[in-house]
């Protein structure tokens, strides 16, 4: 690819990416609960998906910091949302996994959320929507391997 192509893509994804990353998690924050920020909506969801993991995993998988993650299972633990379960064979490994509470509330949210994707699905052709997922999906992959 010729460089100024390049550096014309780039400057259009970085233009697209803040205009999309701000309004959807604008759009995101609206639909929860006073109680529950997005990243603990999405702490409830990777759990609500893997069943089990340990706050390290957490931390990997959200580029960030074990302080931050300790901040989220915290406060989620306190609403009863999550839960501790030590490893039986080494009880200095800790399990994270939901709560029955924890599956509801993530439950309601994930129904709201998928309404409002919904919509803005809508607003592409079957073919674009899922060629835009394909490619999304392709970087996430290559994204992961970094």
């Amino acid at each position: 690819m010729q460089p100024i192509i390049l550096k014309d893509l780039i400057h259009r994804y970085e233009e697209a990416d803040f205009i999309v990353t701000r309004r959807l998690n604008a759009l995101i924050r609206e639909l929860m609960p006073e109680s529950i920020t997005v990243d603990q909506y999405a702490t409830l969801g990777y759990l609500n998906k893997r069943g089990r993991c340990t706050s390290t995993e957490l931390a990997d998988i959200f580029c960030v910091g074990k302080s931050s993650i300790t901040a989220i299972i915290t406060r989620l633990s306190d609403k009863g949302y999550i839960q501790r379960i030590p490893e039986e064979k080494d009880r200095r490994i800790i399990h994270l996994a939901l709560t029955e509470q924890g599956e509801e509330m993530c439950r309601l949210l994930e129904e709201k959320v998928e309404g409002l994707l919904g919509q803005l699905i809508q607003f592409f052709t079957q073919e674009e929507a899922i060629q835009f997922i394909e490619t999304y999906e392709k970087l996430a992959e290559k994204l992961t391997k970094i």
